[in-house]
């Protein structure tokens, strides 16, 4: 560790020397490295933590770089994924973490794989179904999680700590509706930085093992308005994922092979079995050009961009209906 790197976070008492030891002990598991998660990833490397796992199924894309902080013009040109090139950029501040990347679509087996190893899950998706996992994983293996929401110009942000709040599927009815996606109404970078600058606060406290009381909180950079509540109260007995006889729902959901991803006119397939030399072999045999940057392969198809992953998954661009997708893949490979 270099001298005197993190001595004005020791000299702050609510760290200390004790608590900068544990940061550096501790491990978490960003899902999602987009505004909230590059913003999240880096502050957590540069606070010191041990261990970081990032997982994103997307590539950046030049409408990222307003707000993706850890992402450059290059790599949109290049259309890095993101958890590679959000890597190489925190390896670049910091040698001595150990940064371990996931291009994958998350689902319930993603996550109880990974969820047991680590120290807390930070939520940077924007979809709800991907929360309402990550809360049930979360609450099944005891982990603390902490969720982060922002669009246009709004921000919120809660810890969830399994045995002491209830769980975010208990605070649904209260947290401030945000089923619009930045995709399609926007979001600039002070709401951003407000929902990861509390995100990171309630990390810090859990990853030294402060004793705090979580709240609920929210706002609005642009109107200047900001909230904040606690909500230990809210538990509900019959809640599935934290009462006195939980199922953890969303864990038993059947993954999909398709799914339209909100807001992007994007439909993602996964081709069970599809590896990247028989997709290779298959576009090269149909006379299909292609260029890869060797993590994602690009080719049009019938007027529609694709773009196929190493694992399978397909993105096809400028379409927005499932039905559409099945035909256009059943007209592709047959």
């Amino acid at each position: 560790m270099t001298h005197n790197r993190y001595s004005r976070q020791i000299l702050f008492d609510g760290i200390g020397q004790e608590g900068q030891q544990k940061i550096n002990r501790k491990s978490a598991l960003i899902v999602g490295m987009g505004a909230l998660g590059t913003h999240f990833a880096e502050g957590l490397v540069r606070a010191g933590i041990g261990k970081l796992y990032i997982v994103d199924r997307d590539y950046i894309e030049y409408s990222n770089l307003q707000r993706q902080t850890l992402f450059t013009e290059a790599d949109a040109k290049q259309q890095m994924p993101k958890v590679i090139a959000a890597q190489n950029a925190l390896q670049a501040i910091r040698e001595d973490v150990t940064i371990v990347p996931y291009i994958e679509h998350v689902d319930g087996a993603f996550l109880n794989e990974l969820v047991p190893q680590v120290d807390i899950v930070l939520d940077a998706t924007d979809n709800f179904e991907t929360r309402m996992m990550i809360n049930d994983v979360a609450y099944a293996c005891s982990k603390p999680w902490i969720y982060g929401g922002v669009v246009r110009s709004t921000y919120v942000e809660a810890a969830f700590i399994p045995g002491q709040t209830p769980c975010f599927q208990c605070l649904v009815p209260q947290i401030p509706a945000m089923n619009l996606t930045c995709d399609t109404v926007g979001v600039i970078q002070p709401a951003v930085t407000m929902a990861t600058s509390l995100q990171l606060r309630d990390a810090l406290k859990i990853l030294t093992d402060t004793a705090f009381t979580p709240k609920l909180t929210y706002g609005d950079i642009w109107e200047g308005t900001h909230q904040a509540f606690g909500f230990s109260r809210m538990k509900r007995p019959s809640c599935p994922t934290c009462g006195e006889q939980p199922e953890y729902p969303y864990l038993h959901h059947s993954p999909t092979n398709f799914a339209a991803l909100c807001g992007r006119d994007t439909v993602q397939y996964q081709h069970e079995g599809l590896t990247y030399e028989q997709l290779i072999d298959y576009l090269t045999t149909r006379h299909i050009a292609y260029h890869t940057n060797g993590y994602l392969l690009q080719f049009e198809y019938e007027g529609y961009r694709i773009v196929a992953f190493q694992n399978g998954r397909l993105l096809i661009h400028g379409m927005r209906e499932v039905q559409q997708a099945k035909k256009l893949i059943h007209q592709l490979f047959g």
